[in-house]
């Protein structure tokens, strides 16, 4: 999984990028200090590996990683070439989902690039470049399908289609919100690769003052909310800044630093919360002494595909899965104990993982 932060400049998405990477990338009070993008493997937190490891003594210990891509402020006009709007343009289709970080706090220390605070106002900036870059995409594809459409039945189809997404766009609407009328405009409008059609966790980003509450005293997050809710996207309160002072901390300070602050986690977790429940992602685990490992599968996959994630000889010779909640293995000590009680199950082609699944593949091939 690949999250593009994006944002405007000096809005907090490098020193996010840093409290998630620990990756040291740079930042500071200036507009594009951001040039190439900057990009950093995170690990997912999940508590249920370190259990299973310690559970069966495991050598090796291997979580679910998300890829975080630093993206280049955007500005009015990026998408006719402005700033670095053709570079960050091109380095925010390659990625699964955009986390837009909106800046949500009075500093007059931290210039803003339009010189006041209004998160409502900065969204639509970097909306309408995108939806400008999309209209861009959307008239080519069109002038080269109606040379054929008269011809041709499915050119014919594919143009109407691109008349229809090219008025939703026209009237500020982003791509992610318009409803294909059937599965061939739904494949069709997959293949345009849109920058509107990306999934979107917007993080209001805030003071330190304003995470007691979690941003609810803060108008600028309640229009954030108000913003993401109509769109049927995400979004999470964050302070960029606090962040950063917790990745530098080791795990007995920083379990002592959110006590402080009143936290019950740091806002990695609730970006990787969000990042999964907005994609429809989920984990099932496989473990034992070797190793203890986490596997990210789409909501909804078969036994057969999720074998195939291990390894594409799993899916092919797949014959059945063993399977067993780690809940339900840990309390029953052993795994043993576990199949005694009726917990371990044989399932085949058809069974749908379940996150938290232990799984065992059998297969031959």
């Amino acid at each position: 999984m690949k999250l593009g932060i994006v944002g405007l400049p000096n809005v907090g998405k490098s020193t996010l990028f840093n409290s998630l990477t620990s990756a040291g990338a740079e930042s500071a009070n200036y507009p594009f200090c951001t040039i190439d993008p900057n990009v950093g493997i995170v690990t997912v937190p999940d508590e249920r590996l370190k259990l299973l490891g310690d559970f069966y003594h495991s050598k090796k210990v291997t979580p679910a990683v998300i890829e975080f891509v630093d993206i280049a402020g955007l500005v009015k006009g990026a998408s006719k070439g402005e700033g670095l709007g053709n570079q960050f343009l091109a380095n925010i289709r390659e990625v699964d989902a955009i986390v837009h970080v909106v800046r949500c706090f009075e500093d007059s220390n931290v210039i803003h690039v339009d010189g006041s605070i209004d998160p409502l106002r900065d969204i639509e900036t970097i909306n309408l470049e995108l939806i400008f870059s999309d209209l861009e995409i959307l008239e080519r594809r069109i002038a080269k399908v109606g040379k054929t459409a008269r011809m041709d039945k499915n050119a014919a189809k594919e143009q109407e289609l691109l008349q229809k997404i090219k008025a939703h766009l026209e009237d500020g609407k982003m791509a992610i919100t318009f409803e294909p009328a059937n599965d061939d405009e739904a494949e069709f409008l997959q293949t345009y690769n849109l920058l509107t059609g990306k999934p979107v966790i917007y993080a209001a980003n805030v003071s330190e003052d304003d995470l007691a509450d979690d941003g609810a005293s803060n108008p600028y997050v309640a229009q954030v909310k108000k913003f993401a809710d109509e769109q049927g996207s995400e979004m999470f309160v964050i302070c960029a800044q606090i962040e950063q002072e917790i990745a530098e901390l080791d795990e007995e300070e920083k379990k002592m630093f959110l006590e402080d602050l009143g936290l019950a986690e740091p806002g990695l977790n609730k970006l990787v919360t969000a990042s999964y429940r907005l994609l429809g992602l989920m984990s099932f685990l496989t473990s034992g002494e070797d190793e203890t490992r986490a596997w990210t599968i789409r909501i909804g996959t078969k036994a057969p595909q999720a074998a195939g994630k291990i390894h594409t000889d799993f899916e092919r010779g797949f014959i059945k899965a063993e399977v067993v909640n780690y809940r339900d293995l840990l309390d029953c000590g052993s795994y043993a104990g576990a199949r005694e009680k009726g917990l371990v199950r044989m399932e085949g082609k058809d069974y749908v993982v379940q996150d938290g699944d232990v799984i065992l593949f059998r297969f031959n091939v």
